[in-house]
């Protein structure tokens, strides 16, 4: 199945400023790409491609004008299953997980593990250990967390969620990935391009989704607090401790959003 991603982001600026951006589909799918996976930002100067500390693909640049415009387009291959699952995975000992793991245990920006510790060992000790325990935790946070757009807060954290048991895609991940990790099941953020294939189409427009991943066994496995089944045609662009990691922009100065479009769609016919 060939998927056709893409985006077309706009922004005002006051000023000329300094801006990162996370919006390239992450290395870990450079095979399946069947088009080059580029960024056209106008007007730029010092355009340059890295990697973050996480293995994400960035592009830094100073934005010269006071319009900014961000578009970029490719086709990428993914197979017609849903996200696999991980039954039988076992939970591994603190002491035998890889090192670069275990970052993944700890709190983080809007991960508060250790103010959530003892709730997570209340509700999910009596649960078997792998991945029953962490659809277990997925199943708790969709059943008590309603989804709504009118909900979205920027600095809402794990707790707040738990609290207040609203919020959107990013503030059901939050609060799973922090009660995996107050179970010392390593757990990190992710984000990326999530289309309405082989589900009923959404009446709102196309947006990057988030989700988060699992570390059982031996490999990360691909979870979703918000939508409790398994997906097809999910695309991973970054990976991180929370949302802060993966931010789609970070503007060093002021910015003012006037356009997002995301496209996420089956090529027909092929």
């Amino acid at each position: 199945m060939l998927i056709r991603l893409g985006y077309d982001i706009g922004f005002s600026l006051p000023a000329p400023t300094p801006i990162m951006a996370l919006l390239h589909v992450h290395p870990s799918r450079t095979a399946d790409l069947r088009e080059p996976d580029l960024m056209s930002a106008t007007p730029v100067e010092k355009f340059a491609i890295f990697e973050d500390f996480f293995g994400n693909r960035c592009t830094r640049f100073f934005a010269t004008g006071d319009q900014l415009s961000l578009t970029g387009s490719c086709i990428i291959e993914s197979a017609e299953t849903p996200d696999p699952a991980a039954f039988g995975a076992a939970q591994l000992p603190i002491e035998d997980l890889p090192s670069d793991t275990l970052q993944f245990l700890l709190s983080s920006r809007y991960c508060e593990v250790d103010s959530m510790s003892s709730i997570a060992i209340d509700l999910f000790s009596h649960t078997p250990p792998g991945w029953e325990r962490v659809v277990a935790i997925c199943d708790w946070v969709n059943a008590r967390v309603r989804f709504g757009y009118h909900h979205a807060r920027a600095t809402r954290t794990a707790l707040e969620v738990f609290v207040e048991r609203v919020g959107v895609c990013r503030d059901f991940q939050h609060l799973a990935v922090t009660l995996c990790r107050a179970m010392n099941i390593p757990a990190r953020y992710a984000t990326g391009y999530l289309g309405d294939i082989g589900v009923p189409p959404s009446p709102n427009p196309m947006d990057f989704s988030a989700w988060f991943e699992v570390y059982l066994g031996d490999r990360w496995w691909t979870c979703d607090a918000r939508h409790r089944m398994p997906r097809i045609g999910r695309v991973l662009m970054a990976v991180g401790r929370d949302a802060a990691d993966v931010a789609l922009t970070t503007s060093f100065g002021q910015t003012t959003l006037e356009r997002f479009q995301v496209t996420t769609e089956v090529i027909a016919g092929v």
